[in-house]
């Protein structure tokens, strides 16, 4: 009985080395961490100030319908008030704003900015066509997610690369996004060309492939909208801060009516001076004549 106990004994020992060895060898494992991917939540405010034209609402309608993680809200009554633009994206639950503002009923400017800490950019809009204006063949499920194109001119100033990030985070649709379709059948590109800023849409269309087994035909169509945007200040803030970037070309549209309209006045007032010179000529010419002249002799 006693040897019994004694190998008993014996046998436990030697169970519990080996269970301390194998806690020792766990413990010098290596410790693997996982990354957690951390998913992208931007969501945008849309709005405009009052003033807006019937194309400038058109245009808006159309950014809506392309990007599904818009958020559209009520006019902005005032345009020096921009600080509450970050307390209604605070509302929202919006994290990126986009504002067009209006000047005289025909000059359209795009602030977009980063809520609320910024930065923030303030661009000047030309030459917009809508959807419904262009008319055009191609076609885009509505709510699908977008490729976001830039050439490569943007990563050659410091300006530009930080204005195509901010351009990635507003049209940039992140998986999330509640009303995304699970589809990625447009290009949204953004081309530099002049120190401006050049917005396209483009479908994505696959053809069947010439050869059997092959790779489909791909093809780009334009949708529409299309615009151009000059940038003219960026913004270390939202909407406010100190100037990052200043656009020293940009003329603002007003200086360029109000020369057209001094240049077009320096014609007409040139060709009145030149009437009052051929009048002034004349009648010189007619005090000249001399008594015996054609025209006094047989008036």
């Amino acid at each position: 009985m006693a040897s019994l106990h004694k190998s008993a004994s014996k046998l436990n020992a030697t169970n519990k080395r080996k269970s301390g060895d194998d806690m020792e060898e766990d413990d010098e494992l290596p410790v693997v961490s996982v990354k957690t991917v951390k998913r992208r939540k931007d969501k945008v405010l849309l709005l405009s100030s009052r003033g807006v034209t019937m194309r400038m609402r058109h245009l808006m309608a159309d950014l809506e319908a392309l990007l599904p993680h818009v958020k559209k809200d009520a006019k902005l009554d005032s345009k020096h008030s921009l600080h509450l633009l970050n307390e209604l994206a605070d509302l929202h639950s919006c994290n990126n704003t986009l504002y067009f503002e209006a000047r005289r009923h025909e000059d359209l400017y795009l602030w977009a900015s980063k809520s609320p800490n910024g930065p923030s950019v303030k661009m000047h809009v030309q030459n917009v066509h809508t959807m419904d204006e262009l008319k055009m063949t191609g076609n885009c499920l509505k709510g699908s997610r977008g490729i976001v194109s830039f050439d490569g001119g943007w990563d050659q100033k410091p300006e530009w690369a930080l204005l195509k990030e901010l351009l990635t985070h507003m049209f940039s649709v992140p998986k999330t996004s509640r009303r995304t379709k699970p589809f990625i059948d447009h290009i949204l590109t953004f081309s530099i060309l002049d120190n401006k800023v050049w917005f396209r849409n483009y479908q994505i269309i696959e053809k069947d492939p010439l050869v059997p087994a092959g790779p489909p035909q791909t093809s780009l169509v334009e949708i529409g909208p299309r615009f151009v945007m000059t940038p003219i200040r960026i913004f270390e803030g939202s909407f406010s801060g100190a100037t990052v970037f200043e656009n020293a070309e940009f003329v603002t549209p007003a200086a360029l009516r109000a020369t057209t309209k001094r240049e077009a006045g320096a014609k007409y007032r040139d060709r009145k001076m030149a009437e009052k010179g051929q009048d002034s000529r004349r009648e010189e010419r007619r005090l000249e004549e001399p008594e015996l002249a054609v025209g006094k002799v047989f008036a």
